[in-house]
């Protein structure tokens, strides 16, 4: 588990393992009461943290058009269909 000086410079795969093996933790049920608050608020901020990347990813992403003489033209990602 890490601490909050490194939650900053944890990458999205290390933060999400991370998650997983709480979430593993958590359902197995057999940890006491403290410690499993502690996980839950770890597992909280990991949550956060992996949610802010994907938002940031999604930001970068851009959807190639091909026009009509055969260029492409970047557009922004949407979810919505065209």
């Amino acid at each position: 588990m890490g601490n909050k000086n490194n939650e900053e410079k944890i990458d999205f795969e290390q933060a999400l393992a991370e998650l997983e093996k709480i979430v593993k933790q958590l359902e197995n049920g057999s940890l006491p009461l403290e410690q499993s608050l502690a996980l839950f608020e770890r597992g909280v901020k990991l949550a956060r943290q992996c949610r802010e990347k994907l938002q940031a990813a999604e930001l970068k992403i851009n959807k190639l058009i091909e026009e009509r003489e055969g260029e492409l033209n970047e557009e922004p990602f949407s979810e919505e269909p065209d």
